[in-house]
């Protein structure tokens, strides 16, 4: 009486939940209990992939087999049957066969997989190449053939949700941590070389739906391929433990049609020249101010923390510390901005001289540092030919 009880009370529940399961699409059902590696968007991933289901599918027969093997010798030959031990030591054919076997296996897999490395490895015939440079904690974006340099920063609202006590839901960012203010831009159905290197420690390039990863390691270039054959957006991260903002250091890949690419690079030189045009350009307070924390969120924030407080024995507090605030150390803020000094990495080719003078005149007006300074792009630019 008790289960037909529960029965009753279960089986309405649990036709409601198996109802929804069939109106959900494959798509959703495979998101939700996929446990495979995905074929990607180039043909490389899916050779990859390819060559993994084989592995897969080999290994899994030979666990059968032996699995199999193995229940079947316990339970045919356990004790209570009144098996009774063999006395022989070993097999020389059995030890034969054994080692065969499974050396034959390993060789018809290495054949095809290092056939597969070889052709990631040829970047030959390459129409595009780009060259990705990894910083603490962005990357850098070099068009060769196109004269074009963009950085990648991770995405604004990610970084303010990220803050200790921002009291902002995570959920409420667009892609949390994954993220950034800037895509890569890549045409479809071109072969484009991407060479990888660093600045400052060693990082790795790695969006899991083109195929590889590459590390990218200072004072050396790595260089792999990629054709993207469908538009869209591709997102990785830094696959190396690269420092505190590990995390915070995500690789966003846009794919576009050919068109579309060749648009998006016209726009952004007219952008980047006019961005550079602004050294000799006044602007107010405010619009300093306006500016800068843009520029602080994108570059500072991580390591000064939004409060200025930076980082107990790491990194500085900014917020009150006679650089910010004395005005006699305004050409040696310039100067630690664009140079860099210790762990603070230099900025004078990340950022624009407008760029610069907007966030130093943030920091030296924000917090609880009031000092009025304004510092102009022809100040920066001023420091830049000492």
């Amino acid at each position: 009486m008790h289960l037909n009880k529960i029965m009753v009370r279960f089986l309405p529940n649990f036709t409601v939940i198996l109802s929804a399961l069939f109106l959900l699409s494959p798509e959703i059902l495979h998101a939700a209990w996929g446990l495979n590696m995905t074929p990607g968007a180039t043909p490389i991933s899916n050779e990859v992939y390819d060559m993994h289901m084989t592995s897969l599918y080999v290994v899994t027969a030979i666990g059968i087999a032996v699995f199999s093997v193995m229940f079947w010798s316990i339970f045919h030959h356990r004790k209570s049957k009144g098996a009774k031990p063999a006395k022989f030591s070993h097999s020389t054919t059995v030890e034969v066969i054994w080692t065969i076997i499974p050396f034959a296996i390993i060789v018809a897999l290495a054949i095809p997989a290092t056939k597969l490395l070889a052709k990631m490895d040829d970047t030959s015939k390459s129409e595009i190449t780009i060259k990705a440079t990894g910083y603490q904690w962005k990357w850098k974006y070099d068009y060769i053939n196109e004269d074009v340099t963009i950085y990648s920063n991770m995405a604004s609202d990610s970084v303010d949700a990220s803050q200790m006590n921002s009291g902002i839901d995570p959920n409420t960012a667009d892609n949390y941590l994954r993220n950034t203010d800037t895509a890569l831009v890549l045409p479809v159905g071109k072969k484009i070389r991407i060479l990888t290197t660093a600045n400052d420690v060693i990082h790795a390039w790695w969006v899991p739906d083109l195929g590889w990863q590459r590390d990218a390691i200072p004072g050396f270039i790595n260089d792999n391929w990629t054709m993207i054959n469908k538009v869209g957006v591709y997102r990785g991260q830094c696959a190396q433990i690269c420092g505190k903002g590990h995390g915070y250091m995500p690789i966003v890949v846009k794919a576009v049609p050919e068109k579309e690419y060749q648009a998006w690079i016209e726009q952004t030189k007219v952008a980047l020249n006019s961005k550079n045009s602004d050294s000799n350009k006044d602007f107010t307070l405010a619009e300093l101010k306006a500016k800068g924390e843009g520029v602080y969120k994108a570059n500072c924030l991580a390591c000064h923390q939004a409060n200025g407080q930076g980082i107990k024995g790491v990194f500085p507090a900014i917020d009150g510390s006679p650089l910010a605030n004395l005005k006699e150390n305004i050409p040696a803020h310039i100067h630690q901005v664009i140079y860099g000094k210790g762990n603070m990495p230099a900025f004078g080719e990340q950022l624009s001289d407008s760029d610069i003078a907007a966030v130093v005149t943030f920091v030296r007006n924000n917090w609880g540092n009031k000092t009025g300074h304004v510092i102009q792009p022809k100040d920066v630019l001023a420091a830049r030919k000492k």
